[in-house]
């Protein structure tokens, strides 16, 4: 992955951490914790965690709903040459890391 590619995810990252904290209602805490792009950076994927985990099909629902809006919030907010089309998804890496830290301690 290149310099360009790093800074472009930080980027989104950044973006959608703001986004979606504003849109929020505040029943839950999500954080986003990473963005994957692929397809020559059409395509990108945002993970995020949910506190309390009982919210989190929840919050996949409104964060699915504002996807579009999302997706103009970034034009609006980022200089991108071409901005990548978005995926939402539960990060499954981070869910794990937090058992097993659960769990040494």
């Amino acid at each position: 992955m290149t310099q360009k590619d790093e800074k472009m995810k930080e980027i989104i990252r950044e973006l959608a951490a703001q986004f979606f904290s504003r849109e929020s209602n505040r029943t839950s805490l999500i954080t986003i914790t990473s963005v994957e792009l692929r397809s020559r950076n059409s395509r990108a994927t945002i993970l995020f965690t949910v506190m309390p985990e009982n919210q989190e099909n929840a919050a996949l629902d409104f964060m699915t709903r504002q996807l579009s809006d999302f997706r103009e919030y970034v034009g609006n907010h980022a200089r991108l040459m071409r901005v990548p089309f978005f995926d939402i998804a539960v990060d499954k890496g981070e869910k794990n890391r937090q058992r097993i830290d659960a769990i040494t301690i």
